[in-house]
């Protein structure tokens, strides 16, 4: 193993890790995406979450298994490539790393559109530039630098959104049962576009599933990643529901977004609390994004690092640790140029894009805690191992698969050319599948669980 010799720190514990889910998930994060959803759900909005919560509820304990099971930094890749070989892991992770690529530049893109919003003189592209410039460098220092910001930018995002709801409330809140079940009510002829926008949601979820690929900089991390991964999506889906059912009470004219979805989080900004809170949101909401741009560069980097370091990418540039600063390096500044991208790409193509990868992902965790623990056990299976182990996993299976055929059909096109992409190299690098392709040994795997 070329790169034994020079490895990530593990410094992260419990609680750091569901500060980084939650950094990356952007609790202000639920306002990405709340134009175009709720448009797509026609006002039902809290319901969409509601779907989506429970899909990746049975995914997350899935998570929990595979992370116990091999922690390792490839997340999904690495579950998938170890537990059904490497041909059908190499496309779930080339398929994982349409996601995961995405996420840095949604967030590059809304910090572009919210600051110049605020500030009109200054052009989108400047500060898009100026912004990944900034997260690749702090990513580059470390990832205890990251997650000591993400700890305080997640507090000062908790108090903003006690301070809205408290406006919500006040300024919305009524008794009257019609108005109160408004935004969870729906007819039948509504429910395909809330599926469709709970489809498009999964986004807002990424952040439980990337802290699995911390797995490699976590002290005991069998323990560790699985409590992180149930807590972050607890408490991220509690918010997630409760702030789009206020919002939408204060603002329940869901027409009125169509023209502009991308900002219509500042509308309503402006109809609970004014010009100023508005102005405050954007400064919440942007810090927040950034938190989850250094969040998800990190992730992207670790999967990146996971796949070099098998082989299956150059390992001279995505299995490279920096010797003295311990973080990949030029996996780091790879994705930063990617990132360049959030220049010309729109919000809403790339968050059908990110979910389409997420729930290909998600699908085949739930398929190696089958294949890992029911298929290839070698032990006898009770009631109870049955049931966590095969039940549950095959409800997360059906459930992904429904909302990933609720995807729009540019969303599907562009993912399908991706993987036929990654198609291609895989048969080249297998020499037509004549060979396996490269991968760390059982023995280097039990090396870096430690």
């Amino acid at each position: 193993m070329q790169q034994n010799a020079v490895r990530m720190k593990r410094v992260l514990t419990a609680p750091a890790l569901v500060f980084f889910g939650l950094a990356y998930m952007v609790p202000l994060g639920i306002f990405t995406t709340y134009g175009q959803v709720t448009v797509l759900s026609e006002g039902h909005l809290p319901v969409a979450y509601v779907i989506t919560l429970a899909a990746v509820l049975f995914t997350a304990l899935s998570y929990c298994r595979m992370t116990s099971a091999l922690p390792l930094s490839g997340s999904a890749y690495s579950y998938v490539q170890k537990t059904f070989g490497g041909n059908l892991g190499f496309l779930v992770g080339w398929t994982q790393l349409l996601d995961y690529l995405f996420l840095p530049i949604i967030n590059y893109i809304a910090i572009g559109i919210y600051m110049h919003e605020a500030f009109p003189s200054i052009p989108m592209s400047v500060i898009i530039c100026c912004t990944i410039f900034i997260v690749t460098m702090l990513n580059i220092l470390g990832i205890r630098l990251v997650t000591m910001m993400n700890m305080l930018i997640i507090v000062m995002q908790l108090i903003f959104i006690a301070i809205l709801l408290y406006l919500c409330i006040k300024t919305s809140f009524t008794f009257d049962p019609e108005v109160l079940l408004r935004p969870i009510l729906f007819a039948s002829d509504q429910i395909s576009g809330i599926f469709a926008g709970a489809a498009v949601l999964c986004l807002a979820f990424l952040g439980f599933d990337a802290i699995s690929t911390m797995a490699e900089e976590t002290k005991d991390a069998k323990k560790a990643l699985p409590r992180a991964i149930m807590y972050t999506v607890f408490i991220a889906g509690t918010l997630f529901i409760i702030i789009s059912y206020f919002a939408h009470l204060t603002y329940p004219a869901w027409q009125d977004f169509i023209p502009n979805a991308d900002t219509a989080s500042i509308e309503v900004m402006k109809r609970v609390g004014g010009t100023m809170l508005a102005f405050s949101f954007i400064m919440a909401y942007v810090i927040g994004v950034f938190a989850s741009a250094m969040t998800s560069q990190a992730s992207i980097v670790r999967i990146f690092y996971a796949m070099g370091r098998e082989g299956v990418l150059p390992k001279s540039v995505f299995a490279y640790i920096h010797p003295r600063l311990q973080t990949p390096v030029l996996s780091i500044i790879f994705v930063g140029l990617v990132s360049l991208f959030s220049l010309v790409l729109s919000l809403g193509m790339v968050a059908s894009m990110i979910s389409f990868g997420a729930l290909i992902a998600f699908t085949f965790v739930n398929l190696s805690v089958i294949k890992h623990f029911v298929i290839d056990s070698k032990e006898r299976l009770g009631a109870k191992k049955l049931f966590t182990c095969l039940v549950l996993p095959s409800i997360g299976v059906l459930l992904t698969l429904w909302l990933w055929t609720s995807l729009d059909k540019e969303a599907l096109t562009v993912g399908i050319i991706w993987l036929t992409v990654g198609a291609a190299y895989l048969t080249f690098i297998t020499r037509g599948f004549r060979k396996t392709p490269p991968s760390i040994s059982a023995e280097e795997v039990d090396l870096i669980i430690g």
